[in-house]
């Protein structure tokens, strides 16, 4: 479905992007796995992506970094001749109710969270544009869309992530390049599985269908919306969250 496509997945050490990265190789696209600290994880990744045989590389990188994102769009570039897919999964969070939160812990979520998602953009698009073809994915949140108490710095960079999914897809769209943002709910990761059991029981049974969601059921939408089935679809945010949101 995807074969001779050329992807960079970020943040696609561990959890979310390491399932979307998986997902596309399994469809043929050929793919630049981007990580900043989980080398050990990447390079599993790895492993696992070549058994399959398409072409697959590591860059390590910070993608709140201006100058580091360039640097990964330029390596796809000069990798693969053309880039066709960005996935932009790298995110972290830094929870506190606002009286704790520091101002750099707050910084740091937009920079990596929502900068980083531009900087990637920014630089891909210029590729993109000159091809007249380009699969643009962002990880949102239901955070972004209705809040939670100790996390205002994340729902603010990812709801951040929701305006900017919107205006570019439409200054985008005559070059034929579609951006979605994908707002997932509570999907079991390393990242959730700290959270205390108190709180998983409460949002569990805040989910209609009374499970929480894995991070397949994020990669089938992320194959789907690169796909050229969904040539038709842009500027919209999707939620996959068991109906948590509606």
């Amino acid at each position: 479905m995807l074969k001779g496509r050329a992807a960079i997945v970020t943040g696609a050490s561990r959890g979310i992007g390491s399932a979307i990265a998986l997902g596309l190789a399994k469809s043929g696209a050929n793919i630049i796995l981007n990580y900043n600290q989980n080398e050990s994880g990447a390079k599993e990744l790895l492993q696992a992506i070549e058994v399959i045989g398409v072409k697959t590389y590591l860059f390590q990188g910070d993608v709140s970094d201006f100058a580091q994102a360039g640097k990964m769009i330029d390596f796809a570039l000069e990798t693969f001749g053309r880039l066709d897919i960005l996935v932009n999964n790298a995110g972290i969070n830094r929870d506190n109710l606002l009286i704790k939160m520091k101002e750099e812990d707050f910084d740091r979520v937009l920079s990596v969270n929502l900068k980083g998602t531009f900087n990637c953009i920014k630089h891909a698009s210029r590729i993109m544009m000159k091809q007249r073809y380009g699969k643009i994915i962002n990880l949102s949140s239901i955070v972004g869309l209705v809040g939670n108490i100790g996390q205002a710095n994340y729902a603010a960079s990812k709801a951040g992530i929701i305006g900017l999914t919107k205006s570019l897809a439409k200054e985008l769209a005559p070059r034929n390049i579609t951006i979605n943002a994908i707002a997932p709910g509570f999907i079991s990761t390393e990242m959730t599985e700290r959270l205390p059991d108190k709180i998983k029981e409460k949002m569990l049974n805040d989910i209609p269908l009374k499970k929480f969601g894995n991070t397949q059921d994020i990669a089938h939408l992320v194959e789907f919306l690169v796909s050229e089935k969904a040539g038709y679809i842009t500027g919209q945010v999707i939620n996959v969250d068991g109906g948590m949101v509606m």
